[in-house]
């Protein structure tokens, strides 16, 4: 089973600028990508990004693109999630998930970002 930890996440204000990462163990050949998602109290969850571990292939949230970059490495098991330009509504608790061909599987326990304005 693929295990999950993010850190990265804290308090910033608007304009300024995060780095996530998700760390990760477990994996196998059927583990094909990694998101990231963000719930914000009251909202369901959303997806933020996600990257292919296959061929680096990424996609981003129309409400992030341009300013939230997503990266990996794939010998460090290691995915991060720059995040520029932040928002107040930004402001949520996000995960990372592992895509495994059928479903996000495996999940992280969350890092708050607060954005204040």
């Amino acid at each position: 089973e693929v295990q999950l930890v993010e850190s990265g996440g804290g308090l910033v204000q608007a304009g300024g600028s995060l780095r996530l990462s998700c760390a990760a163990s477990g994996f196998t050949s059927d583990d094909y990508a990694i998101g990231w998602f963000r719930q914000a109290p009251g909202m369901e969850r959303e997806g933020v990004s996600c990257i292919s571990r296959s061929d680096g292939s990424t996609d981003y949230a129309d409400s992030v693109k341009g300013r939230f970059t997503i990266s990996g490495d794939n010998a460090k098991n290691t995915v991060w999630l720059q995040m520029n330009s932040l928002k107040p509504e930004d402001t949520a608790v996000y995960y990372c998930a592992d895509w495994d061909g059928r479903r996000w599987g495996s999940w992280g326990q969350g890092t708050q970002v607060t954005v204040s304005s």
